[in-house]
């Protein structure tokens, strides 16, 4: 993404970037001091924009292959970059009303010893493991600049800005790091492509924070365009087009109150538990299986290419269903199977795993999303809106049924169906990771009022004020990354 200066934004652009350009005109007048003079006035300024999104269709079943359907919000993550003289990272982010502050010597970053698992080990536990995102991009970009041959500055100064809620499951967190990426990769001069970047930002998550996340969630916030649903195909990440939004049509989401965190126990047991499912499958199909290291196995799978996803429900559901545990512990899996082929969790001997429906979940979820995409394309038409209700509403209980529901996101999708579609509300759901977040509802674009008075009501029952999402916003990609020059 080539960086833009301030003169060739368009109206639409700058309206973008003005909530970063204020804050950068407001730190001289902050009443903390440690921000007052952030920035130098030598050096060029390069500010990245992400935006959180709202998953539609797909959710969990991004690690299995599936197709996901995909919303980019209006809500933003603005990351300010500039080079410094000083051979330190400092970062710099508003966080409940207040600034918080972090550095790290570059040194521990770039040093022989420095990698990925070490900068991972270093932040956990700590207090201030929310710079780990940014931390951890720098990181990478640095070792791109270094394969590049691109001199590395001495040193970073990112001031962090975003109106993206963090734990509503609207991935903030992805929002963070695609916005950091683009701004630091524009301050060493490294080009790189929306996808390359939501790549490495996964990576990031996946061995320096240590969250075990799939790839649609850096996905939209690089490669999504505003108003038009992301359809990618995670095997890996295949893009496959956007969806126009039928006239009249909207998604809504609305928080539940109930923090998520794809670094939960409950999302990583479900994950590990669908690959243990997939194992077991490869078993009884006969497909070659070898030994990896520590609990890990290779498959060669020509059949299905490694993913749940490819599995036809008839033939899941009669060759292999009801062949799985419903539930089962570790060390018995271990011991009968020896491990997984996922990279990014393991099966722990002592944790019970609930097999059998997290394997089917991504099973039955491609053939929802799948259905969902022809029908969306086909409205509007008889019962049309009505059937992706009852796909959305399936999809909410399957995640329940995976261990991954709440109490708080089946009462919105109640209240949801309790409006119906005489108030222009047909479907809602669960989203991303579940275990709480945000709860997306497709309905008419005169629904707004219904949706505001249900999370109104909803927000009384449970004594404390939620977010509602209401618009699209644009991707990484299209809004790119701003210049700004000392004069600007």
């Amino acid at each position: 993404m080539r960086p833009r200066r301030l003169a060739e934004l368009d109206g639409a652009a700058a309206a973008w970037f003005a909530p970063a350009l204020e804050r950068r005109r407001a730190l001289a007048a902050d009443p903390d001091a440690r921000v007052h003079r952030y920035f130098g006035r030598r050096d060029p300024i390069f500010v990245g924009r992400a935006p959180g999104r709202m998953d539609v269709m797909g959710g969990i079943a991004d690690y299995s292959g599936a197709l996901v359907l995909e919303l980019p919000l209006d809500r933003a993550t603005f990351a300010i970059v500039q080079r410094q003289d000083v051979a330190r990272c400092d970062v710099a982010t508003r966080r409940e009303g207040g600034w918080r502050c972090f550095a790290i010597d570059l040194q521990r970053l770039i040093g022989a010893a420095s990698d990925a698992a070490a900068l991972g080990q270093w932040f956990a536990g700590r207090d201030d493991q929310w710079a780990a995102y940014v931390v951890g991009v720098v990181q990478l970009c640095l070792r791109r600049a270094a394969t590049a041959r691109v001199a590395p500055p001495r040193g970073f100064r990112i001031l962090i800005d975003s109106t993206v809620p963090e734990g509503k499951g609207v991935s903030s967190s992805a929002a963070l790091e695609v916005a950091t990426m683009a701004a630091v990769s524009a301050a060493l001069e490294l080009p790189v492509a929306a996808a390359e970047m939501a790549r490495a930002c996964q990576w990031v998550e996946n061995h320096v924070v240590r969250a075990p996340c799939g790839i649609m969630d850096q996905m939209t916030s690089a490669c999504g365009r505003r108003g038009r649903l992301l359809r990618l195909r995670c095997q890996p990440d295949v893009v496959e087009g956007y969806l126009d939004l039928p006239a009249g049509v909207r998604f809504y989401g609305i928080d539940s109150g109930v923090r998520h965190a794809v670094t939960g126990d409950a999302y990583g047991r479900v994950r590990t538990a669908a690959f243990m499912g997939y194992r077991i499958i490869a078993e009884r199909a006969g497909l070659p299986v070898a030994a990896g290291d520590a609990h890990r196995v290779r498959i060669d799978d020509p059949r299905w290419n490694g993913y749940l996803a490819n599995i036809p429900v008839a033939e899941f559901r009669s060759c292999f269903e009801q062949h799985l545990p419903p539930r089962i512990t570790g060390a018995e899996f271990l011991a009968a199977y020896g491990g997984i082929t996922d990279t990014v969790t393991r099966v722990e001997p002592d944790a019970w795993y609930p097999v059998r429906q997290a394997t089917a979940h991504p099973v039955y979820e491609q053939e929802r999303v799948s259905r969902f995409a022809r029908l969306l394309a086909e409205l509007p038409r008889p019962q049309g809106a009505h059937e992706l209700g009852a796909l959305m509403h399936a999809s909410h209980a399957s995640y329940g049924a995976c261990g991954l529901g709440r109490a708080e996101t089946d009462r919105l999708v109640a209240l949801v169906a309790e409006a119906g579609a005489a108030r222009g509300l047909f479907g809602a759901k669960i989203t991303g990771g579940g275990s709480g977040g945000t709860v997306a509802i497709l309905g008419t674009t005169s629904a707004e009022a219904t949706v505001r008075e249900i999370a109104a009501r909803y927000a009384d029952e449970i004594g404390e004020t939620v977010d509602v999402f209401v618009d699209s916003g644009p991707g990484a990609e299209e809004t790119g990354v701003l210049r700004l020059d000392p004069d600007d």
